[in-house]
């Protein structure tokens, strides 16, 4: 143990001795935070992840954690480090969401580090995240719903919208669909795949990461004549594209039978919302429109909750609170009348006799 002073030695040494006594190693390690987290993105994460996420943290740590705490020694982070960088970062205008992220990656980071005895704590975790509002659930009414399906029904992705606003599908999940995903008798749809442009990859078709998300359901009967239209419309373009139709076996596909490129779907959406003179809505939004029109009509939350392929009832009560508070009330009205209506009979009841 080194020191300018002998109190600093020995201020080293109790450190030292205070490990030992806890089982963690007392050899001073000199890896950087840099050093440490490209290890961990190499060996932990990109073997262990989906490649969705890898390419997520791996772009969080190269863009944000290494510019500012990479020279640190890993054992010499503190606190006030991620403290300070996360300030940085809010005042350089990111959102408060995506500071949170940072954070993030950083404690799931420095959680690994600290089962590997290469931190005695893990710093990130003792900084508070910053707080993130909650943006208000404004989905269309159902009046913009059907102004904007209209103007869609003669698109050739007509289809594609009618069947993410009628099941509250997500993006990823409606590119994903083939045509052996759905039984167009029996009116039902399984949700198997999502398709994701991935770095390195391109477009790849993912089995959706939790149970829930891999769900079956039940198809309107308009949807059903939806879908049955635009499989005679890609026949169509299939006889035109000759030669060049590439058998994808997806429901919706280019003009030449390839999957969809998920931001020109974004790009197709938004120009058919400003065709329809309706309020702007991400794609992402119809699941909103979906759930709230189900809980309104008096759908049980957890079935609604099972459509939407969400894992927890908690997720959906957050996002949709407002609509269960009307329920709430509906209800409490329903028991005042009752409890009203006793009342009233018992009054009666006395005044006879």
């Amino acid at each position: 143990v080194y020191g300018k002073t002998r109190k600093e030695v020995a201020e080293k040494l109790t450190e030292i001795l205070g490990k030992q006594q806890r089982g963690l190693p007392v050899n001073v390690d000199r890896q950087t935070v840099a050093d440490f987290f490209a290890h961990w993105l190499k060996d932990e994460v990109k073997p262990n992840r989906e490649p969705k996420t890898y390419e997520s943290y791996e772009s969080t740590v190269r863009l944000h954690i290494v510019p500012d705490l990479g020279p640190l020694q890993l054992s010499r982070l503190t606190p006030q480090h991620v403290q300070a960088l996360l300030r940085r970062k809010e005042t350089a205008g990111l959102s408060p969401r995506s500071v949170q992220y940072i954070r993030t990656v950083l404690r799931i980071g420095l959680n690994r580090a600290l089962k590997w005895d290469m931190v005695g704590r893990n710093v990130a975790a003792l900084v508070d995240p910053p707080k993130v509002e909650r943006d208000e659930v404004k989905p269309w009414t159902r009046a913009e719903a059907d102004r904007f399906l209209a103007m869609a029904r003669s698109d050739r992705l007509g289809a594609l919208f009618s069947v993410a606003l009628a099941l509250g599908l997500r993006k990823s999940e409606a590119l994903g669909l083939r045509w052996q995903d759905v039984d167009l008798d029996t009116g039902t749809l399984h949700v198997r795949h999502q398709l994701q442009r991935i770095k390195d990859h391109g477009l790849v078709l993912k089995t959706p990461k939790t149970a829930r998300s891999r769900r079956t359901m039940n198809l309107p009967g308009p949807i059903v004549a939806a879908l049955r239209a635009h499989k005679v419309r890609q026949l169509e373009e299939r006889l035109i594209a000759g030669s060049r139709w590439v058998d994808s076996g997806h429901i919706f596909t280019t003009g030449i039978g390839t999957p969809i490129e998920p931001t020109n779907v974004n790009k197709h959406f938004a120009r058919l919302v400003a065709e329809a003179g309706v309020r702007y809505q991400r794609f992402h939004d119809q699941r909103h429109w979906c759930a709230t029109l189900l809980l309104a009509q008096g759908v049980p939350p957890r079935v609604v909750m099972e459509l939407l392929g969400h894992t927890q009832i908690s997720t959906l009560m957050d996002l949709y609170g407002h609509v269960l508070d009307e329920d709430r009330r509906a209800a409490a009205d329903v028991m005042g009348r009752i409890f009203g209506e006793g009342d009233a009979s018992t009054e009666g009841e006395h005044e006879a006799k």
